[in-house]
């Protein structure tokens, strides 16, 4: 089967964080409580990106292993549907996905980009790796992204699906019609301002 039959049959799409969503760095500023704030990069891109995927009928959501304010805030400007932090397993997170989305694993997607992704991208339908993943990774993917982490990876793997269902320039359509109140609200995020 190849990449593009596995992406016509995806309804929900989980991303990493780190090196995917962003491109890997964690920036650890001193508190003036002596704990560190953590600060991480997102490209607008891939927020425009799970935005599309949303109109075009996809859930969304992340797993990673760290836990951060930074990812949590993001998330909730990005509406995610599925959000999973300090997940040392990300299988039992996906399981608990599949159940509350009622479907099975063939029809979800990960982006993933180092080995503690290599179990969902082992086992799910569509298994995506960032351009600057680790070898392993790439050699279990499906499709490798044109475009490192951080750096629009998320929205080279929407494109991809959406593209492989035939629905991206439908999507990109609706995303641009004014009177469109899902589009216009979809990407709208105050950073927790």
């Amino acid at each position: 089967m190849t990449a593009e039959d596995r992406a016509k049959n995806i309804k929900v799409l989980i991303f990493d964080v780190d090196g995917v969503l962003t491109d890997g760095q964690i920036f650890v500023i001193p508190g003036p409580d002596g704990h560190g704030i953590e600060a991480k990069g997102f490209a607008a891109h891939d927020g425009l990106g799970i935005s599309l995927a949303r109109l075009g009928g996809l859930r969304i959501g992340i797993i990673t292993k760290r836990q951060s304010q930074t990812v949590a805030i993001r998330a909730n400007d990005l509406k995610l549907e599925f959000i999973y932090q300090g997940q040392s397993h990300k299988m039992n997170a996906i399981n608990e996905i599949l159940a509350k989305a009622g479907i099975t694993i063939d029809q979800l997607a990960y982006v993933g980009d180092d080995i503690i992704d290599l179990p969902v991208m082992r086992a799910c339908g569509l298994s995506i790796a960032t351009a600057n993943a680790r070898e392993q990774v790439k050699a279990a993917a499906h499709f490798i992204t044109l475009n490192p982490g951080g750096s629009g990876a998320g929205r080279d793997a929407v494109d991809f699906i959406l593209t492989a269902q035939g629905t991206l320039d439908k999507v990109i359509e609706e995303y641009l019609d004014e009177s469109n109140s899902a589009a216009a609200a979809a990407d709208v995020g105050t950073g927790n301002m």
